[in-house]
């Protein structure tokens, strides 16, 4: 539950957390809750995190699609910047490329009326497949200095990009990124899975984390995206699996 992970957060040595506002279906090991709709959940999280000091980096989930209604996002973007949200994150499976950028700008005004900046996370398997392609719609975009991208390491490397891309992307469209660690190939049937159930401590696989800090811009915002099915199957604790994850990024970034 959100409550349970602003604690351990507290507890193992992270300053801010990533929250999904509501559970998805497609995530079936998250508790079914809803920071949107259930406003009593909502202020037990905005109080733990202000009692122990743990702001909100990022809030999930946006997803811009054909039939997407933008309007509709107001309940879930007001309940974001309720609880103090910096960013608000977009994935987009939207395939006319016309409409896609339209709705994107709707919802970019949206949320900035909320005073919440937008980072648009590229995957290979939406509309927005790779590095290239987000910092076009960026440019397309002109959004200014709070709408950018989302770098999430695997995602960069399964989309075919590299470290050396990143360092050419103009570093103002680059507000956010994520760390993990994978093996350099995967079987693309696998990628799915991998990405929201199998990625790897650092240093466990070949991606090149050390490389992908020293090309974020400076000020860019960064947080561990680290699931482990695994290692819940395993037993192993949420404050150990914060810890590992967290000790790993670290021991990588600096060696």
């Amino acid at each position: 539950m959100p409550h349970e992970l602003i604690e351990v957060a507290a507890t193992t040595g992270y300053r801010a957390v990533c929250l999904f506002l509501e559970s998805m279906d497609v995530l079936p090991r998250m508790p079914r809750f809803s920071l949107v709709d259930d406003r009593a959940a909502r202020r037990e999280a905005k109080v733990r995190m202000t009692d122990l000091g743990i702001s909100l980096d990022l809030a999930y989930p946006f997803t811009l699609a054909g039939r997407t209604e933008v309007r509709d996002f107001k309940p879930s973007l007001e309940a974001a910047a309720d609880l103090d949200a910096r960013f608000v994150n977009v994935l987009m499976y939207d395939r006319d490329p016309e409409r896609r950028l339209e709705r994107l700008a709707q919802f970019c005004a949206l949320a900035t009326s909320f005073d919440l900046g937008v980072v648009v996370e590229f995957f290979p398997a939406s509309q927005i497949p790779s590095l290239t392609t987000a910092a076009a719609q960026l440019r397309a975009l002109d959004g200014g200095d709070t709408i950018g991208i989302n770098v999430d390491l695997l995602h960069l490397y399964r989309s075919g990009g590299d470290i050396a891309q990143l360092a050419a992307t103009s570093p103002e469209h680059i507000l956010y990124a994520q760390y993990c660690d994978a093996p350099l190939q995967r079987d693309a049937a696998q990628h799915a899975y991998e990405a929201s159930s199998d990625r790897m401590l650092a240093g466990d696989g070949a991606l090149d984390l050390r490389g992908f800090s020293q090309a974020l811009p400076p000020n860019c915002l960064a947080s561990i995206e680290l699931p482990r099915d695994a290692a819940i199957d395993r037993g192993l604790s949420q404050q150990d699996r914060a810890r590992a994850a967290l000790s790993s990024v670290l021991r990588a970034i600096e060696r």
